[in-house]
């Protein structure tokens, strides 16, 4: 996927998938914005401190590229 010089992340994910997350983080009170970012900064501050062990060995299974 292109990536542009604004501040949106766009990705394309199965339907089902797209769908049972919003459902998840609705429970939760969240939104994918607010989850992203707290995700993506966890990720971010466990990767500088040498503790991410990422992808997992599934995640490039389907093709995505690997971090």
């Amino acid at each position: 996927m292109p990536k542009g010089e604004s501040g949106r992340v766009v990705i394309e994910v199965e339907v089902e998938l797209k769908r049972e997350l919003y459902a998840a983080l609705a429970r939760r009170g969240l939104t994918m914005k607010a989850w992203f970012i707290a995700t993506a900064r966890e990720w971010m501050r466990d990767r500088q401190q040498g503790r991410l062990e990422f992808p997992p060995d599934d995640a490039t299974s389907s093709g995505e590229q690997q971090l």
